[in-house]
């Protein structure tokens, strides 16, 4: 039961995008078309489980040495050379695949998204539904943040792409109405609130 609630709870309730206001760069700027959302959500749902395993972790080692204040830049160091070494893993073993997320990957190594809820899951600092913080249930959490992640792009991507087929004003055009789109979707999530106590 634990883990859907954390499923519900990730997606819907505590959306790391719409909630948190983590990853608002790759949001707003992802998000014209619903391929290259559908491609970023993908690639970001891989890196951020496989960087939340690492973390998570390398948390342990830190804390194990009393050296936790570096943790912010450790995990930075960690999620940046991950990225790397999938980059160059995918470019040998599977190119059409590469070809597919390629242009995702360097966007991923600055998105707050993975940061935060590595750092988050590392520190046992989010919704676990009752169960006892750990490596399977920070990994699901992570897993379900960023299908919520990839939800939120999808669903802003396919407004914009219908936002650009009506009349906007001229004033309304580009950043405004995406602004502003944002804001009502992020207010018709916290309809989820009451859902997950």
């Amino acid at each position: 039961m634990a883990f859907f609630l954390i499923f519900v709870s990730a997606i819907f309730v505590n959306n790391v995008v719409l909630s948190q206001f983590l990853g608002i760069c790759p949001f707003l700027g992802v998000s014209k078309k619903i391929d290259t959302a559908l491609g970023m959500g993908a690639a970001v749902t891989f890196v951020l489980v496989v960087a939340t395993i690492i973390t998570y972790l390398m948390q342990m080692l830190l804390v194990r040495f009393g050296l936790e204040f570096l943790q912010t830049i450790v995990f930075i160091l960690v999620i940046a050379a991950l990225v790397q070494m999938i980059e160059i893993i995918l470019k040998k073993v599977s190119p059409s695949l590469y070809q597919a997320l390629g242009v995702f990957l360097p966007l991923i190594t600055t998105n707050c998204c993975v940061l935060g809820v590595a750092i988050q899951v590392a520190g046992a600092n989010y919704k676990t539904c009752g169960a006892e913080p750990s490596l399977l249930i920070g990994t699901w959490y992570a897993f379900c943040t960023a299908l919520g992640f990839a939800l939120a792009l999808v669903l802003f991507a396919g407004i914009r792409e219908q936002l650009e087929l009506t009349d906007t004003p001229k004033a309304m055009k580009g950043t405004p109405v995406a602004l502003l789109t944002a804001g009502l979707l992020a207010m018709a999530f916290m309809g989820f609130s009451g859902v997950v106590g």
